[in-house]
């Protein structure tokens, strides 16, 4: 490849739009989404294509997608995909990436939210599992407890996370406190979500399983 994984996560720009993105989504209200989400999917959307046997490109394609997929949120949390897009191939193509790859990555970046998704390609399909399996105690921002909004409870409730890859299955195991949140709190929110997954998993020739505290749920 002729711009890494490194290169672009190493870019000074791309450092600030993500930083700058996540602040507008702070002021919003929004669940943290700065680098410990973006570096968390794109280990794991690299990780999900390794394991299933796709070739080093593609794992690295994988991980710059993950990186660079919540940069639209700078623009407006509406249409972030799409917006984090176009950014993305302003910004690879600047960095002299050869257009195949660019293609690859921006597909992936406009095809992730689940408003618009579709796993298009293996690394739309990785980037989406990713970043919908990306529940978690930690991204709740709000010190509050009492002013907690569904998100925020969902996702505080979580207390272990982990995504088992196989052979034949990629697995969302979870342990939900349900003092913090109901569990039909959380289909409320993550239902669609999960779908989307079990659509993504098709196209990488898996099944998706999610597992809720000791409940196979899918």
């Amino acid at each position: 490849m002729n711009v890494t994984f490194e290169d672009v996560k190493n870019s000074r720009d791309i450092k600030a739009y993500i930083s700058k993105a996540d602040e507008s989504l702070l002021a919003l209200g929004y669940t943290e989404h700065s680098f410990a989400h973006v570096h968390k999917v794109s280990e794991l959307a690299g990780r999900i294509l390794q394991l299933l046997g796709y070739d080093e490109h593609q794992v690295e394609l994988a991980k710059i997608a993950g990186y660079l997929h919540d940069i639209g949120n700078i623009v407006n949390r509406v249409d972030h995909a799409q917006s984090g897009a176009v950014m993305a191939f302003r910004l690879l193509d600047r960095m002299n990436m050869n257009p195949e790859d660019i293609a690859t990555v921006v597909t992936a970046i406009g095809n992730h939210d689940e408003s618009t998704a579709f796993p298009v390609n293996p690394v739309a399909a990785a980037l989406i599992i990713a970043d919908k399996t990306d529940v978690r105690r930690s991204r709740v921002r709000n010190r509050s407890q009492a002013q907690f909004d569904i998100h925020d409870r969902v996702n505080y409730s979580v207390t272990m996370s982990k995504v088992h890859i196989t052979e034949g299955e990629i697995k969302l195991t979870l342990t939900i406190d349900t003092s913090n949140s109901t569990l039909m709190e959380y289909f409320e929110i993550f239902l669609g979500r999960m779908m989307l997954c079990k659509k993504a998993a098709e196209t990488l020739n898996v099944t998706f399983s999610l597992i809720i505290n000791g409940q196979k749920m899918m």
